[in-house]
């Protein structure tokens, strides 16, 4: 199993820090976008690394176009020589109508759209045909000389898909190299609903499970002594509490018959109790959602849950020297 790092941090520190990763045997490191740009630190760690692959995991898709991810994807395949991943997600309405001003409709339907148009522009750079993409919610017909940068010696950067419902899954399984599993699933979700809307979405294209590559975000609840255990237990509660609270995950909850918890954890959303929805994650919730225990037993609690099915995960160490952690790096990667 392939182990992944978060890269955070100021694009002046970045650098070091991908480095460092790489040197601790990260397989790949992904920058997310939350509070800054996600593709200007791959930029930096391309600069500073050799074989580390190189993803955004993910970059809001629909605050964007075809056209400037294309762009952005090629410079990065290129740059980096051939390491870079083009992960996507959707994010949810408010943030892409209320945050980004931008267009909001049948978002699976426009993912696979906006993933056939990125890959129509490349096929017009890589064979210089006249570019004719003409979808339900992209088209893109010009492409003049000046704009062309022609075939990337790289090939394409593959593209990878963000999902919890079926329909956005069977999308990934369609038209994506690899799926994003988010990591408000729990194994019985992901073994019941995920996957087989991921294989019915490869079906449709002909492909197979060996066509795509899934990763994983985990929760790990873990600490080095009681005191560290309790911080990562109470982060894990809120951060669960916050994916509880939106509409779109419900579902997930209701496998679980936990859909009272979505009715509370929204309400408190809406009333601004951010602090205190962690209180509606009680352990049983904590342990479906989360791998709890000793460091040394969250490879073993991996593997019972993931292993055969999951490709990649992410999981980042406290500093990236910690020498207990970096144990527990060595055992997944054994899985």
């Amino acid at each position: 199993m392939k182990l992944d790092a978060g890269l955070i941090g100021s694009l002046d520190t970045i650098g070091d820090r991908a480095a460092e990763m790489e040197a601790v045997g990260y397989d790949g490191l992904l920058s997310v976008e939350i509070n800054h740009d996600p593709f200007f630190p791959l930029v930096v760690a391309a600069g500073r690394t050799e074989n580390v692959q190189l993803a955004t995991g993910i970059a809001v898709a629909f605050a964007r176009n075809p056209m400037l991810l294309a762009n952005i994807g090629w410079d990065l395949q290129a740059y980096s020589k051939g390491r870079f991943t083009m992960g996507l997600g959707s994010q949810i309405k408010p943030h892409i109508t209320k945050r980004f001003s931008m267009p909001w409709s049948k978002p699976a339907a426009r993912m696979q759209d906006m993933i056939e148009a990125m890959h129509a522009i490349w096929d017009s750079w890589n064979n210089g045909e006249k570019l004719q993409h003409r979808g339900e919610f992209y088209t893109h017909t010009l492409m003049t000389p000046m704009f062309d940068p022609g075939p990337n010696p790289y090939g394409n950067p593959r593209v990878s898909l963000a999902g919890v419902g079926p329909l956005m899954t069977k999308v990934a399984g369609r038209v994506a190299d690899g799926f994003i599993s988010h990591a408000f699933q729990t194994p019985d979700y992901f073994r019941d609903v995920t996957m087989p809307a991921l294989e019915q979405g490869l079906a449709e294209r002909g492909r197979s499970r060996s066509d795509i590559e899934i990763s994983m975000p985990l929760f790990v609840t873990s600490g080095a002594n009681e005191e560290d255990l309790e911080r990562r237990k109470q982060g894990n509660k809120q951060q669960i509490a916050f994916y509880g609270s939106t509409p779109a995950y419900k579902p997930v909850l209701d496998h679980h018959g936990w859909g009272d918890a979505h009715t509370d954890l929204n309400r408190m959303s809406k009333e601004g109790k951010w602090v205190e929805m962690a209180d509606v994650i009680d352990d049983e919730i904590l342990d479906a959602f989360s791998i709890v225990g000793e460091p040394g037993d969250v490879a073993p609690k991996l593997a019972e849950r993931y292993a055969g099915i999951v490709d990649r995960v992410q999981f980042a160490y406290d500093d990236g020297g910690n020498e207990e952690w970096a144990a527990v790096g060595e055992q997944i990667r054994a899985i």
